[in-house]
């Protein structure tokens, strides 16, 4: 998969996590992008240590699933570390 399919991919994978996740998430498109790219990062790498898949093709129901799931992780991170701030 190429570097701007990658990319795109990370978009949507980050802005359907966001859209899963219950609560308010801060950040808006760049954030979405940062977190949806180490997401799929994150996704494709625990994919191939566990289940020996990977990130091969962009149309790949198995590409779409790790990426949404890695953003999810990502996303569940980020908002532990930086969730609302009490004062």
């Amino acid at each position: 998969m190429g570097f701007f399919a990658f990319i795109i991919l990370g978009l949507i994978a980050g802005a359907i996590a966001k859209a899963i996740m219950p609560g308010k998430q801060g950040g808006g498109w760049i954030v979405t992008l940062i977190l949806g790219v180490v997401g799929a990062v994150v996704g494709g790498w625990l994919g191939s240590l566990l289940f020996d898949a990977s990130l091969e093709e962009f149309w790949s129901l198995q590409t779409w699933a790790l990426a949404i799931g890695g953003s999810l992780v990502v996303l569940l991170i980020w908002g532990l570390i930086f969730g609302r701030k009490k004062a």
